[in-house]
């Protein structure tokens, strides 16, 4: 069962492909993306990687999570669901 992490604390540097090649080693990513800012283009310091199976998300987890990335000691976490959408600006 697949199973997506979150990745704070990044270098404003890191691209997609340099995130996928960090946790390659611990397993089969289906994706790896870093969020970008929408009017910047700037990475907004964080991403989300998902493993193709439980197991080796875990063990990147174990391995990664305050460990020293591009100069950076990265935080890796399983990924919450996202929150419903609200519409902050509702009229009574």
């Amino acid at each position: 069962m697949k199973k997506k992490l979150f990745v704070g604390n990044l270098s404003w540097k890191m691209s997609d492909e340099d995130l996928q090649a960090v946790f390659a080693p611990y397993g089969e990513i289906e994706e790896a993306v870093i969020a970008m800012d929408k009017i910047s283009g700037r990475s907004r310091g964080f991403g989300f990687v998902t493993f193709a199976n439980s197991e080796d998300a875990d063990a990147a987890i174990e391995a990664l999570n305050g460990t020293d990335v591009a100069g950076r000691n990265i935080g890796v976490n399983e990924a919450l669901p996202p929150k419903p959408r609200t519409d902050r600006f509702e009229r009574n």
